[in-house]
């Protein structure tokens, strides 16, 4: 078709030419290894992705007062400068999806009061800087998933008394220490799917009251502390897939809807605790069908959910 022609037949770099009182700026040039010039002052959101673009400099964002989205994903940027955004004050959601940054400078976002997401996943972090977080107060999504993280430092959250969703999924953290959550009390999501968790502090929970969702799947947990889940009075789902776990004991029931559970994958012990606790707390089980009892051995091999409707709890 003729209008294909004429697509196929464009200079890729006129698509990422700023135009004169725009407000977006998007660009997708694979080829693209500098970061665009001369955007107009108008510019609110800019997109720049799945480009070649490796390296940027600190005054990129001069002259951009009402930038208010800024997306990097899927660039090659191994550092970024440390005064970056500070003439983009008003900037809202910044997306540095898989890039190859390993650090961040330290005071990176001493000007960013007004962010509220922040995506880093897919990069290769391996250290939390606590100098980060300090200046973030708004900060509702952070999402670090895909690194290299092998612990949380204690406290370093604290500042983001704002945060409702925090990401910390597919990273190597063997160890959550007792105080990495503290400050969240507004925390509502949290993902640790996919680490090497081997256990959990007793009072690991105890600074994100709120929490609603969790996911704990896909790690070595081999047992949980009694009581874990007891500070999570509004828990609706919880996601403990493909652990090690025998025994459990479930969060309170509170008011509102049944608990969405998945325990899925584990070698449980279909004995009195698990078996009263599902029957009492009637939590909705996601993937019953694979959910099994491997002790003791008049049960092994029944699905979970089977053994407790039969009311053979073994107590």
């Amino acid at each position: 078709p003729p209008l294909l022609l004429v697509l196929l037949t464009l200079d890729p770099i006129t698509s990422c030419s700023p135009q004169p009182n725009s407000t977006r700026f998007i660009c997708i040039e694979p080829t693209l290894s500098t970061f665009p010039t001369g955007l107009p002052s108008t510019t609110v959101a800019i997109s720049v992705e799945f480009t070649a673009l490796a390296t940027i400099l600190p005054n990129a964002l001069t002259g951009l007062p009402q930038l208010q989205e800024l997306h990097l994903s899927s660039n090659n940027l191994s550092t970024l400068p440390e005064t970056l955004l500070h003439p983009v004050p008003t900037l809202r959601v910044l997306d540095l999806t898989y890039n190859l940054l390993a650090d961040l400078p330290v005071g990176i976002f001493t000007t960013s009061d007004h962010l509220q997401h922040l995506v880093l996943r897919g990069n290769h972090l391996q250290v939390l800087q606590p100098t980060w977080f300090q200046h973030l107060p708004q900060l509702q999504w952070l999402d670090l998933s895909t690194n290299l993280l092998t612990e949380v430092p204690p406290e370093v959250f604290r500042p983001l008394r704002s945060l409702r969703s925090l990401d910390l999924s597919h990273n190597r953290l063997e160890a959550l220490a007792p105080a990495a959550l503290a400050g969240l009390e507004a925390l509502e999501k949290l993902d640790l799917e996919g680490n090497q968790l081997g256990t959990l502090p007793p009072a690991a929970f105890a600074p994100v009251p709120a929490l609603q969702v969790l996911f704990l799947s896909d790690n070595k947990l081999q047992a949980l502390p009694d009581g874990i889940f007891l500070p999570l009075r509004h828990l609706h789902f919880l996601d403990l897939a493909r652990n090690r776990l025998r025994t459990l004991e479930l969060p309170p029931r509170s008011s509102g809807p049944a608990l969405d559970l998945d325990i899925s994958g584990n070698p449980w012990a279909c004995e009195c605790q698990l078996l009263v606790g599902l029957r009492q707390e009637t939590p909705r089980l996601f993937s019953a069908r694979d959910t099994f009892c491997a002790s003791p051995p008049r049960h092994r091999g029944r699905e979970v959910a089977s053994v407790s409707q039969d009311g053979d709890v073994g107590c």
